[in-house]
């Protein structure tokens, strides 16, 4: 199987993310590192892609953001801690739900085993 990217992700991304949330507040680059390893290495996502997804989700109120009190001994500047909120919490589980509607009928229609 090819690399899962850009066109492939459209429209789930927002999921993925709040899904990602739902295991514990993350930066940034540490949702972007999780995502990928979970996807197994298939996954290829840009940061291009991930923050205006996470700023969407936050305008919303689906996730909040803070800055970091300071950087915990690593240098460079502090970063913004996204966690998910009950909004949030409320959209995963519509994704969730539309998801497993859209694999059965795909599924259905390609004759994939149930």
């Amino acid at each position: 199987m090819g690399a899962i990217d850009g066109d492939k992700l459209r429209g789930h991304l927002e999921t993925m993310i709040l899904s990602n949330l739902e295991q514990g507040e993350a930066h940034g680059l540490e949702i972007l590192r999780r995502l990928e390893e979970a996807g197994c290495g298939l996954l290829r996502l840009k940061e291009g892609s991930l923050y205006p997804a996470l700023y969407r989700l936050e305008a919303d109120g689906e996730v909040e953001a803070v800055w970091e009190v300071e950087s915990h001994g690593r240098r460079g500047a502090r970063r913004r801690i996204y966690r998910l909120t009950a909004k949030g919490r409320g959209k995963l589980a519509d994704g969730r739900a539309e998801w497993g509607q859209f694999v059965r009928i795909l599924g259905g229609i390609l004759g994939a085993p149930a």
